[in-house]
């Protein structure tokens, strides 16, 4: 009875132990369950999405929508999977005459046992739970739809070698990566497809990030930044589209009038939608009901984690991008903001002490929260003919005299910058932000709305290009101020990485970093609204504090693993038998 009683113990002490440990999963697990509704609905839960001009392949676009969050490679003998009763959904805008989607591709999927007498998910060639999904899509704004693939494969997760290589105890196939590339197929209107598990190409500090900004962005031997989706997979949605099907007109990019020309706009965003009613049946089954209702929702990255209060993030994931100007206060004062901002909490997160606002650019404008930013400048004959003329758009980006980062986060989030002052890099104008400078950017579409946004025409940065950097247009703006090859003239030509977020998304870009030192200012810099230890008598804007927010980093940088060379560009998942948790700790 004793030795029962000690084993009971133990077996009490393991659950505990296990529960702790899965505890300690879920709170790492912030950047993606992202609302308190959709954290318990991980089949439906959005993670990320990308949107880039393929770069083995310029004469197509590639969209990733990513689902399912922090998936642990030996997540058995139930792995994840996509949900049967879920619509996912890519969405695509290209003009602003209709008031919806232009074009939208739905993804359901179905699912087989192919054996009943074993539990476990593969033996003897075949599959439990074996996956299959159907491709509709429609450019008539959702009214109607038609089938462009039924029974595509998806491939089954990545368990271990007698599972998928062996034979005839499991599949034989040669490597995972066969399984993938024999998923890849073509739809019936020239879309390549690719659905299945993965490795989650997100990287982030989550503990750093959700410890209010805690980030570390140095790190050391003790306390180094740590990536939270390391070793952890996701599903993926993939399509590889022909520029001509997603342009409004149908163009193929050869006929864009230049690397720039704002017909070849597209805004893309993601969603996942249920039946309203779901029922527990006597039986242990369930079924569902009702109309289909949006419970998820993505765009930019990071917007419902890091703009959006919690009170307001289940209507966030409810309500779509055309729905989005109720939110705009939260882009105008972004609460990051205060964090970078003596005034306010900005001595309380000394990590981010090298990202500071400008609160007197230029001896005169403050865009810390709450203050005027350029709102004095308003129907004032200084702005007139540029993108802050109240007969353009100056009612948007100028609100009020409390909205300051309305001139510039809203943009970025909600219209797209447009390829006019003051939205121009600094290069050749002379002291005078307002001015005509030297174009890097446009991938305006006023929609109003949070949608990843992406100029088609923009060309690919190869890869292995030297100047290729994760920090975008970031670095794009970077070079066309300080580099001889571009900073010269103001003359429209690439510079590299002018593809890269927020025109898109690329696997690669370091979303993070971006964000915070767009949100520290560094897009108001690259326009001629430099810092405040600028000095006109010096004229040289690269300042400690520019050089602060430059050299800042969100603390993990890249990716945990590679990508591929081609479609779909994501890396195939992580094989659980070759991964323990423990070797996360």
């Amino acid at each position: 009875m004793k030795r029962l009683q000690l084993n009971f113990r133990r077996l009490c002490k393991s659950i505990a132990l296990m529960s702790i440990v899965a505890a300690s999963h879920s709170a790492l697990a912030s950047s993606h369950r992202e609302a308190p509704l959709i954290s318990n609905d991980p089949q439906a839960d959005n993670t990320d999405l990308y949107a880039f001009r393929s770069p083995d392949d310029p004469t197509t676009i590639t969209i990733i929508a990513n689902y399912i969050p922090f998936q642990l490679p030996e997540g058995g003998p139930n792995y994840y999977t996509f949900g049967t009763n879920v619509r996912y959904e890519i969405h695509i805008k290209n003009k602003t005459t209709s008031t919806g989607d232009d074009i939208t591709y739905r993804f359901t999927f179905q699912q087989t046992n192919q054996d009943n007498t074993t539990f476990f998910n593969i033996r003897l060639g075949q599959q439990n739970l074996k996956t299959t999904y159907t491709c509709e899509k429609s450019t008539d704004g959702g009214a109607t739809f038609t089938t462009i693939l039924s029974n595509g494969i998806v491939p089954p997760p990545n368990i271990g070698p007698r599972s998928i290589n062996s034979t005839p105890v499991g599949l034989g196939a040669p490597s995972y990566d066969d399984l993938i590339q024999n998923a890849i197929t073509t739809s019936s209107t020239g879309e390549r497809l690719f659905c299945g598990p993965v490795d989650d190409p997100f990287f982030v500090d989550l503990a750093g990030a959700f410890d209010v900004g805690n980030f570390r962005p140095n790190g050391n031997t003790v306390n180094a930044p740590k990536d939270g989706l390391a070793r952890f997979n996701v599903n993926t949605i993939a399509i590889k589209v022909p520029i001509a099907l997603l342009q409004k007109d149908g163009k193929d990019v050869s006929q864009a009038v230049n690397i720039l020309d704002p017909d070849f706009v597209i805004g893309v965003w993601a969603s996942a939608s249920r039946l309203q009613i779901k029922t527990l049946n006597n039986d242990g089954s369930t079924s569902e009901s009702g109309n289909w209702v949006q419970v998820s929702r993505l765009g930019m990255p990071l917007t419902n984690e890091a703009v959006i209060p919690v009170a307001s993030k289940d209507k966030w994931n409810a309500t779509t991008p055309y729905n989005d100007l109720q939110f705009a206060a939260n882009f105008s004062n972004p609460e990051l903001a205060l964090y970078m901002d003596d005034s306010q909490f900005g001595g309380a997160v000394p990590s981010l002490s090298a990202l500071r606002i400008q609160k007197a650019s230029l001896g005169s404008y403050d865009f810390r929260n709450g203050k005027t930013g350029l709102f004095p400048l308003k129907g004032t004959a200084a702005v007139a003919g540029t993108a802050l003329d109240e007969a353009l758009f100056g009612g948007v980006l100028l609100p009020d005299n409390h909205s300051p980062r309305a001139v510039d986060l809203l943009p970025i989030f909600y219209t797209g910058v447009p390829n006019l002052s003051p939205y121009q890099l600094a290069t050749g104008k002379n002291g005078n932000p307002l001015a005509a400078g030297k174009p890097f950017v446009n991938n305006f579409l006023p929609t109003l709305g949070d949608m990843l946004r992406l100029n088609m025409a923009v060309p690919v940065t190869p890869r292995n290009d030297p100047n290729f950097s994760s920090l975008g247009l970031i670095q794009a703006a970077v070079l066309g101020l300080t580099n001889p090859a571009y900073n010269t003239n103001t003359n429209l030509e690439f510079i590299p990485n002018m593809d890269g977020f927020p025109n898109g998304r690329r696997l690669e870009d370091d979303v993070t970093t971006i964000e915070l030192q767009a949100v520290s200012g560094a897009a108001l810099a690259a326009i001629g609204l430099w810092y405040d230890d600028y000095s006109a008598a010096s004229g040289n804007p690269v300042t400690p504090q520019l050089l602060g927010v430059l050299g800042f980093t969100a603390g993990v940088t890249h990716n945990d693993t590679t990508f591929k060379a081609s479609f779909p560009y994501v890396q195939q998942p992580w094989r659980g038998y070759d991964y323990t948790l423990q070797s996360r700790f």
